[in-house]
């Protein structure tokens, strides 16, 4: 009997070691929970369900509720079609109820406020959502850093231009995705200190389409004032997925309307009044989803698939690249890179039609892209592509942030688990994010490695610096040096840890850099 009591009263001081911890939003109060030293908020409406008349509208003020909301569990990520190799698979069944926000925060805080980092998620403008294990901002809250992740719409129900819409919302239709991330962060201004963040301190990050996301905030005038600083994790820069115009055609790239109305006409829906607009919206969620996501947004259909974030001169003025180039982003520090082995596409039939588009320097780029002819073709397009498409417009959009003054530094993150170096031959793309948020155990599991942990903890410390300070040094940490014209880069390679200095891909990524002015 003794015994059992003595297990009862244990179990009981394992429970209160897992407290409910309650805190005041501007809607009502929420109720998460403690683990292993981190509060844990999840499924915090910040805007109304985007549902019924509310699709395709900006987000809308959440209605308050009396009480207390359980926020112990993540809320639905947005509607989309999921796909089993996504490198960050969801925790939860997609909804087109979706938008709400999670904040973890060290249990044990001073009297100061603590910095706030941002997440936004990657997945094509068509997949992802703030569930996945990877992405827990435990391991970073553990360093001193508040971190919300959020979810905003997604393919057709994020980017869907059509006339009907643009008659509604004269201005505002289009981009239903971008003014989500706006209304998250307009969310952590209002609400962050009511938590003990510090709304003044803000971090945005992002990875791929997320991201591009972050360039896109760092120029849009509705972003202004609600962040001081930016990491782009293989976000781009250079604007090579042509972002379609809402209402105007380009060559061989028809506007966000026509697409549109292309697949108004295959749901059935026709003309461009009131009535076409309630008929769109009483489409079912699988109808507006329509078989897209990462895996088949480029086999065939093109004309049908979503759009992505469209050019509609108020919440996205013009490509992030014409954006750079004028200097219209925010003046704050940026940490910016992309991966080794990053992602790239690149149209060839053969190495020849590869090296051709080099020119003059034909002979060189095939020296320094595939000097033993070693590589088959579909690699060395990869190669290629990756760095037009990601690499190289990095580099571009650090020189354009350092230009203006700012602090930029500058990353290529080549760190491969020692559990894939059989397979991949650099860091694919995306594979960087566990080692951002020091979540390598959640995508390793058994495989983890010690030297994986290190890479993860060094790599992590840097970013947690940056939230802190606006500058990734630190204790404990190699000197990285900030960015100016071409160079420093912090080169995270598999051998030899983090070392910051000339660009290994110089030569290699001028030659890019050439064709872009082309």
């Amino acid at each position: 009997m003794l015994k059992s009591g003595f297990a009862v009263s244990l179990t009981l001081l394992a429970a209160t070691a897992v407290q409910a911890q309650t805190a005041q939003t501007e809607s009502g109060k929420v109720t998460g929970s403690t683990t292993e030293g981190v509060i844990a908020f999840k499924g915090i409406p910040f805007a109304a369900p985007p549902v019924g008349e509310n699709r395709w509208r900006a987000p809308k003020a959440v209605k308050p509720w009396k009480g207390k909301r359980d926020a112990t569990q993540f809320g639905h990520d947005c509607a989309q079609l999921p796909f089993p190799s996504d490198a960050a698979p969801l925790g939860t069944a997609p909804s087109e109820d979706c938008l709400t926000l999670n904040v973890w925060k060290p249990a044990t805080t001073g009297k100061k406020k603590l910095p706030v980092m941002v997440w936004i998620y990657g997945g094509g403008y068509v997949n992802g959502g703030s569930s996945p294990d990877v992405y827990s901002g435990a391991p970073l809250a553990k360093q001193g850093v508040m971190v919300v992740s959020f979810n905003y719409r997604l393919g057709r129900f994020g980017f869907f231009a059509h006339p009907a819409l643009s008659a509604e919302q004269p201005g505002k239709a289009g981009n239903y995705g971008l003014m989500d991330q706006v209304a998250a962060l307009e969310w952590v201004k209002r609400n962050i200190a009511r938590f003990g963040g510090d709304p003044k301190a803000v971090t945005i990050i992002g990875e791929s389409a997320g991201g591009g996301s972050v360039l896109s905030l760092l120029s849009n005038p509705a972003a202004k004032g609600l962040f001081a600083r930016a990491v782009v994790m293989s976000g781009g820069g250079r604007g090579l997925s042509m972002p379609r115009h809402l209402s105007k055609d380009q060559p061989g790239l028809p506007s966000a309307e026509s697409v549109g109305l292309t697949f108004a006409k295959k749901a059935g829906v026709n003309g461009t009044d009131k009535q076409a607009l309630s008929a769109l919206r009483a489409l079912s969620v699988d109808q507006v989803i329509d078989g897209f996501n990462l895996a088949t947004l480029f086999t065939g259909g093109s004309a049908n698939a979503p759009t992505g974030p469209v050019i509609d001169g108020v919440t996205n003025f013009m490509p992030e690249s014409e954006a750079l180039a004028q200097g219209r982003q925010a003046r704050v520090p940026v940490m910016i890179g992309a991966t080794s082995a990053d992602i790239g596409f690149l149209q060839a039939k053969s190495k020849d039609d590869i090296f051709a588009l080099f020119g003059e320097k034909a002979a060189r780029a095939r020296a320094l892209y595939d000097a033993d002819d070693s590589l088959p073709l579909p690699a060395l397009t990869f190669k290629v592509g990756g760095d037009r498409m990601m690499v190289e417009p990095a580099r571009y959009a650090a020189s354009k942030i350092a230009a203006t003054g700012q602090s930029a530094w500058h990353y290529r993150f080549g760190y491969v688990a020692e559990s894939m170096r059989k397979e991949w031959q650099g860091a694919p793309h995306a594979t960087d994010i566990p080692y951002f948020f020091n979540t390598v155990s959640a995508k390793y599991g058994d495989k983890l490695t010690v030297a994986d942990a290190e890479a993860a903890r060094l790599m992590s410390g840097y970013l947690a610096n940056f939230v802190k300070t606006g500058n990734p040094n630190g204790s404990g940490l190699p000197v990285w040096g900030k960015f100016e014209g071409s160079a420093p880069v912090l080169d995270f390679r598999t051998e030899g840890g983090p070392v910051s200095g000339p660009d290994p891909l110089q030569e290699r990524l001028d030659m890019v850099e050439a064709l872009a002015a082309k």
